[in-house]
């Protein structure tokens, strides 16, 4: 479920059979590892790596490069504030180019989503079962509908005291499709619009964003399937980074503090074989159209 590339720079110039290699993994839902790509921190940026910045009342502390805007920070000074925004516009821009080079066929359509820095350790983190990352999922976002987008990620363990970021990863989408489909009802008539009236999605949730958060939340409530479906544990230490379509690999994150993620957003058309996207394989399960076209 995962491979391993021997990259050590952000802008690394890959061969076309690496290139290849790489889009071929990515696209069938493996975990692909970077062992020794590091992302360096300066020296007043190691100041960050404290729980005590992270506000409670959030998940994690998120940027978004496009817009200059960070949140999810407390006891932060204007100055610190503006430092921490540098760091993770410059892990944006390093992820940028990681991706833009081991997949040029991508380039053109990549779309920067939010950064995320994760300062908490993940096994303290006490929440309700459908935010509880520890769950095995698929990625699939409540607030805001991706209408059958890819969700591709760029993750770093940046943690200074040699601790493994460690993760569950599942069975292959399909067979997660295949599992809970039977049980997902469609959705009902003029939902879309009324939770956009109401401002609880950010734009209209389509067929299929309604199928992905159902698979979502009933991956993560069934006790049942946690213990026993087929995973395996994979452990990214400090200085390593992996790239994954969280959408597709089933995941769940067991341990770990001091992340990095980077998230990008890609048409099911950029891709190099469309049909193995969470889109195209539930529209043949359930025949038919699940977004418009």
């Amino acid at each position: 479920m995962h491979q391993l590339f021997n990259a050590t720079q952000w802008d690394e110039n890959f061969s076309d059979a690496i290139q290849a290699q790489a889009i071929s993994a990515l696209e069938t839902g493996h975990v692909l590892l970077f062992p020794a790509l590091a992302f360096s921190l300066n020296a007043n940026e190691m100041a960050f790596l404290s729980p005590q910045i992270a506000d409670k009342r959030s998940k994690n502390i998120g940027y978004h490069s496009t817009q200059n805007k960070l949140w999810g920070v407390q006891q932060l000074t204007d100055e610190k504030h503006a430092e921490l925004k540098k760091m993770m516009r410059r892990f944006a821009s390093a992820s940028f180019d990681l991706v833009k080079h081991l997949f040029p066929h991508y380039a053109p359509k990549l779309q920067i989503a939010r950064t995320s820095f994760r300062p908490v350790q993940v096994s303290h983190r006490k929440t309700s079962y459908r935010k509880d990352d520890k769950r095995l999922h698929v990625d699939a976002f409540p607030s805001s509908p991706n209408q059958g987008k890819r969700i591709l990620r760029v993750f770093c363990n940046i943690n200074p005291h040699q601790e493994d970021r460690v993760w569950r990863v599942g069975e292959p989408f399909e067979h997660v499709a295949e599992r809970f489909l039977p049980g997902i009802k469609k959705p009902f008539p003029g939902s879309a619009a009324l939770l956009r009236i109401l401002k609880m999605t950010k734009s209209r949730r389509a067929p299929y964003d309604h199928y992905m958060l159902e698979l979502h939340n009933r991956m993560k409530a069934d006790e049942r399937y946690q213990r026993e479906a087929p995973q395996e544990i994979l452990r990214f230490p400090p200085g390593s980074t992996w790239i994954a379509q969280t959408d597709q690999v089933s995941h769940a994150a067991m341990s770990g503090q001091y992340l990095l993620e980077q998230t990008f957003s890609l048409p099911v058309c950029a891709m190099q074989n469309e049909a193995l996207a969470p889109l195209r394989v539930l529209e043949r399960l359930l025949g038919r159209r699940l977004v418009r076209r």
